[in-house]
């Protein structure tokens, strides 16, 4: 063979080889990546990673706080217990071994503002000769009523020592019927309580002691005496009234079914908030 011929023979097969060369190396390539690639799901393996997901956002749901639960928590820090006494003058106490006048009244407050605003129901102060409020954290001091208005059945109270730290409630805004509520208070003395149901009606009028109160949200959630002045709360944690009356035709001092609220708009506007 001439040497011509034998470069051309080498330089043709030296193209091939190159060729079989690339096509060795994409075909290795192509093989790694079908090993690499993922493996179809069977159905029995689809199903059971549903379930197991599901299964976890079952447990995290049960975690989690109720609406109740976490509308609680909100106003807890906020709530007052207030006691009266019929003896002008008569010291509130302060401390251990410290003279109390007789307890003739309870019920419940809500701070509303920076100041230490204390809105409740007018009939649960009115009258009184030493008022006393005790605040979440235990503080107690006397206080006095700094806005009354008994046409709503509202008054505000002013007290003279107050906590180090003050947790304002969060007012919200109006109601509809049929919107979950909560009643939070010191029913029978049984500080920091809380009762759901619904909203029944709104805009109703009754007759409480020889006071026609207009305007008010009608509800059926669990109130007794004490929970007078305490804050009618919505899902979320928000004040939207302040829990008045009762009715109830027996004329016992005890809840039937039927719970009267002022709305928030209206009780709100005696302690310098927003009103209608």
């Amino acid at each position: 063979m001439r040497p011509s011929s034998i470069g051309a023979w080498l330089k043709r097969w030296g193209v091939v080889s190159i060729a079989v060369l690339a096509a060795l190396a994409l075909a290795s390539s192509a093989l790694l990546t079908a090993r690499n690639a993922p493996v179809p799901l069977t159905a029995a393996q689809v199903e059971k990673t549903a379930a197991a997901v599901a299964s976890r956002a079952v447990e995290e749901a049960a975690r989690a706080p109720s609406a109740a639960s976490a509308a609680y928590q909100a106003i807890v820090p906020s709530l007052v217990v207030i006691t009266t006494s019929a003896a002008a003058g008569a010291a509130a106490t302060s401390g251990p071994g410290e003279a109390q006048a007789e307890q003739t009244g309870l019920g419940t407050g809500v701070i509303v503002s920076d100041a230490g605003a204390i809105l409740t129901s007018h009939h649960v102060v009115k009258g009184a000769g030493a008022i006393e409020v005790v605040f979440a954290d235990g503080t107690r001091s006397r206080a006095r009523i700094e806005t009354a208005q008994p046409e709503n059945d509202i008054a505000v109270l002013v007290a003279e020592t107050l906590p180090e730290v003050l947790v304002p409630a969060i007012l919200g805004g109006g109601v509809r019927v049929g919107d979950p509520v909560y009643a939070v208070g010191h029913p029978l003395g049984l500080t920091a309580s809380l009762s759901s149901g619904v909203v029944s009606a709104t805009g109703r009028t009754i007759e409480a002691e020889g006071t026609k109160l207009a305007d008010l949200i009608q509800f059926d959630a669990a109130v007794n005496p004490g929970n007078s002045g305490g804050p009618l709360l919505n899902a979320a944690g928000q004040v939207v009234g302040v829990v008045t009356a009762l009715a109830n035709p027996s004329k016992q001092a005890f809840f039937v079914g039927i719970g009267f609220a002022v709305p928030i708009a209206t009780a709100g506007g005696a302690a310098g908030g927003p009103s209608v």
